[in-house]
């Protein structure tokens, strides 16, 4: 439904393909870079990718690690923390899997000489509140400015906090948080983004990120209290709306997107907006629509669940 790249090639003129020399000057300057693989960044990774893509071998937890763990490497860096997504919106649908996911990647990570540990996080139901990549860019300063959703807030703090102590320089949750709500955090997000040619403005004018034009509501079909979002449905409503790839090399819509209104554990009355689409085209609407009524499932009671289920160091 849209990798790191798309989401951030979201904000106007901002810049992945860069030089390894590019790419350390603005970590030098900025402290902070996001960028895409190059030609001169694991090559080999690239064509592996596409292999398994083909022989439908891209869930194979061996290659994963290989994949993860070969970028990590050749970019040099030390300290690694992971965030290992399991439920109905990730590649590893049981615990289980994402257990020894988890495992491979510290295990091999420390084999290397490297610091290195994990989260396993939920992912039955999507992160936060937004789906798409403007709109997740979106959300992303919301949370910035320390005004983002609950959950997704909770997994960044728990990995910052992870990762500093790893870097052995601990940075405790409160002031973590504090950096959001005094503008440091933002303004360190600014610093990046100027630095890779991209438009600050979008911090306080979110419309130049270039929302869909349309939007249509949909509502709940019955009182009761929201049982089950299913991530994979909606992330499969994205990519039907054009915001994610069938294949490799298809465009993207950046434009596109999903804001749930309602999310696992909240009460809603028949009628309720629970879903808010942002589209261009009635037929892709109209099919998106028939998986975002799959993924809700609307019942009398509600079980919840945990957000972090395990750490691994």
């Amino acid at each position: 439904s849209g990798g790191t790249i798309d989401k951030i090639e979201s904000i106007p003129g901002f810049r992945t393909n860069l030089s390894v020399e590019e790419f350390k000057s603005i970590l030098k300057k900025v402290g902070a870079v996001i960028a895409g693989q190059t030609a001169n960044l694991a090559p080999a990774d690239k064509k592996l990718y596409a292999l398994r893509d083909v022989t439908a071998t891209v869930e194979s937890i061996p290659l994963i690690v290989s994949s993860i763990l070969g970028k990590k490497i050749a970019s040099g860096t030390d300290v690694w923390i992971f965030d290992v997504k399991v439920g109905k919106g990730a590649f590893m649908k049981d615990l289980e899997d994402a257990r020894e996911l988890a495992r491979l990647l510290v295990s091999i990570s420390k084999g290397m000489g490297k610091k290195a540990g994990a989260l396993i996080t939920d992912m039955n139901q999507p992160l936060g509140r937004k789906v798409g990549n403007a709109v997740e860019v979106e959300e992303a300063i919301d949370a910035l400015k320390g005004e983002g959703p609950a959950d997704l807030v909770e997994v960044v703090l728990s990995l910052g906090v992870r990762l500093s102590s790893l870097a052995g320089k601990p940075i405790a949750r409160e002031d973590l948080i504090r950096r959001f709500s005094d503008g440091s955090a933002l303004e360190k997000f600014k610093e990046m983004i100027e630095a890779q040619g991209g438009d600050p403005r979008v911090l306080e004018k979110p419309s130049l990120l270039g929302r869909a034009p349309n939007r249509f509501v949909l509502e709940a079909e019955r009182d009761g209290v929201i049982s089950s979002l299913d991530a994979e449905r909606i992330g499969m409503a994205i990519m039907i709306l054009g915001g994610g790839r069938k294949k490799k090399g298809d465009d993207i819509d950046r434009g596109v997107g999903i804001n749930l209104l309602k999310k696992e554990g909240d009460r809603v009355e028949k009628g309720e907006p629970v879903v808010e689409v942002f589209y261009r085209s009635q037929g892709s609407l109209a099919e998106a629509l028939r998986f975002l009524k799959e993924a809700y499932r609307i019942s009398d009671s509600y079980k919840r669940r945990s957000l972090i289920y395990e750490e691994l160091v």
